[in-house]
């Protein structure tokens, strides 16, 4: 008689229906676990960093810069000298990267395709910001924010 079961299916029947809801119940429980998996104390990622925009911008030390840009320069001479060409004017070099008047000379001298990029990010931005009902941001005034923040020229 067991065999007759066996052969017509009834017990493989009965079996996927007692275990079927048990499956979907497991299932739904599931849930709160998958989402709490990689996480806790050995996990990869305890949290995620705030983004880059919303930190303030460091401190520069003017000396540590002039310090770094000074070695860059005289490494760069080195090189071109050990290449057998005419090595770099350091103290020019140095005049013409830290001079603050050239900042502006930098804003007015970055590539055009860039500003509109940028530009074209922020009236996306406007556009999003104006469907959740929020006031929109200058354009102009954003693009200078971003691309001195891009460029290292913001505070």
């Amino acid at each position: 008689m067991g065999l007759t079961y066996l052969q017509s299916g009834y017990l493989l029947a009965a079996i996927t229906l007692l275990v079927l809801p048990v499956a979907a119940f497991s299932f739904i429980r599931s849930g709160p676990a998958w989402k709490e998996l990689g996480k806790g104390r050995f996990g990869v990622m305890q949290s995620m960093p705030p983004p880059r925009l919303a930190q303030p911008s460091p401190e520069i030390d003017l000396a540590i810069q002039a310090a770094e840009a000074r070695q860059m320069l005289e490494a760069k001479s080195y090189r071109r000298t050990q290449r057998g060409e005419e090595p770099l004017d350091v103290e020019a070099e140095m005049a013409a990267l830290l001079d603050t008047e050239l900042s502006g000379k930098r804003k007015r001298n970055l590539d055009e395709k860039l500003r509109a990029e940028v530009r074209d990010l922020v009236i996306a931005r406007n556009e999003r910001r104006m469907r959740r009902g929020e006031e929109p941001l200058d354009v102009e005034a954003e693009v200078e924010r971003q691309v001195a923040d891009f460029i290292g020229l913001g505070n």
